[in-house]
């Protein structure tokens, strides 16, 4: 479960992340991310904390299989938050052969798709 900070919950929020954000696409998911527009060395501002949100659409599969997918995804992203700059919003889209993937197969994905949106991986 991700702590409540780091929810994303509110649609402008989402809309945010996907309109203005970087995007990455891999077979089983797209990630957007907006980085954070705070300046770190502003003086008495901590650094707002980095919140992720997951779509998961009926293409995916029934109910069960799109719950079973959120977890999976709340799980992997809540491991790799502090690898995310303060302040960014995540977007986590599973595409519909996300349904089918394995824990290691979705990790894969995320990993490079979050590896090339901050900037160490190539197309």
């Amino acid at each position: 479960m991700l702590p409540t900070e780091n929810r994303l919950r509110r649609r402008e929020d989402f809309a945010t992340a996907v309109r203005r954000g970087r995007r990455a696409g891999r077979p089983l998911l797209v990630v957007h991310l907006r980085s954070g527009a705070t300046d770190p060395h502003a003086p008495g501002e901590s650094a707002p904390p980095t919140r992720a949100g997951f779509v998961v659409s009926k293409a995916v599969g029934g109910a069960v299989v799109r719950n079973q997918v959120k977890r999976r995804l709340r799980h992997l992203v809540r491991d790799r938050l502090s690898a995310l700059p303060p302040g960014s919003l995540v977007v986590v889209r599973a595409l519909p052969g996300a349904g089918d993937a394995d824990h290691a197969h979705l990790a894969r994905d995320l990993d490079a798709a979050l590896q090339r949106l901050l900037g160490g991986g190539t197309r």
